[in-house]
């Protein structure tokens, strides 16, 4: 579904990702785990339009979409879920939710069920300021609203960031169920552990390389892995 090839950026005279390949099967979960400032997040950056790559080409379904504007990718099926949610404090649920689906023109009750399926919390809360809910909830928030949009693949930014361990367990398992419904999944995770047990296939970047790649099962049994990023 997705293709990155030979992805170059830099910011300034820095190149935070200096040429990098990877592929996004359909249906799969992706991650890409690494440390702070490895280039994980300028390359979803960069694959939604809102960074210019230097060089290499990101390819959706066939199509080249490299440089194209944030909005057009959306439309293609490529929505984020920024690190930090980024949701709209003072806006209530629904009016976050439906701040997602801006760029349609049908009927958004059908998918407004179905994120409140996913979401039984967010239902209970339609009328309330995102501002005013837990991390937990504005995280699913922020997955729902991306959701609205009916996308084809949708990428996370770090989305256990602050949570604690029980609800960062409730986002992965919705991450899975979303999968199980047909949305195909990059994700970027500091939690390499849960990201790893939860993806098809991992990639490792370091300083704006990618180092290493198999599928979870395999990086979470490789030994330097374990002494890098699980801690063991």
């Amino acid at each position: 579904m997705l293709e990155i090839k030979n992805l170059k950026v830099n910011y300034g005279g820095i190149e935070a990702v200096k040429g990098i390949s990877f592929s996004v099967p359909e249906g799969s979960i992706v991650t890409l785990i690494g440390a702070n400032g490895a280039g994980k997040s300028t390359t979803l950056r960069t694959i939604s339009g809102l960074i210019r790559p230097n060089g290499g080409s990101v390819i959706f379904q066939g199509g080249d979409i490299t440089g194209m504007e944030p909005a057009a990718i959306v439309e293609k099926g490529i929505t984020m879920v920024p690190e930090g949610r980024k949701i709209f404090p003072d806006l209530t649920v629904l009016e976050n939710l439906k701040i997602g689906a801006y760029l349609r023109k049908d009927n958004l009750n059908d998918d407004l069920e179905w994120v409140f399926s996913l979401f039984p919390r967010l239902k209970e809360r339609t009328w309330q300021p995102g501002g005013t809910l837990s991390g937990g909830e504005q995280q699913m928030l922020a997955v729902g609203r991306a959701l609205m949009s009916r996308p084809k693949l949708i990428m996370m930014d770090e989305p256990s960031l602050g949570l604690a361990p029980l609800v960062v367990r409730d986002i992965f398992n919705i991450i899975q169920e979303i999968n199980r419904q047909g949305v195909t999944i990059l994700l970027i995770e500091q939690n390499a552990n849960m990201a790893l047990k939860t993806a098809d296939i991992g990639y490792v970047m370091e300083t704006g390389r990618i180092t290493l790649s198999g599928s979870g099962a395999e990086l979470l049994a490789n030994e330097g892995i374990k002494a890098a990023y699980l801690g063991s």
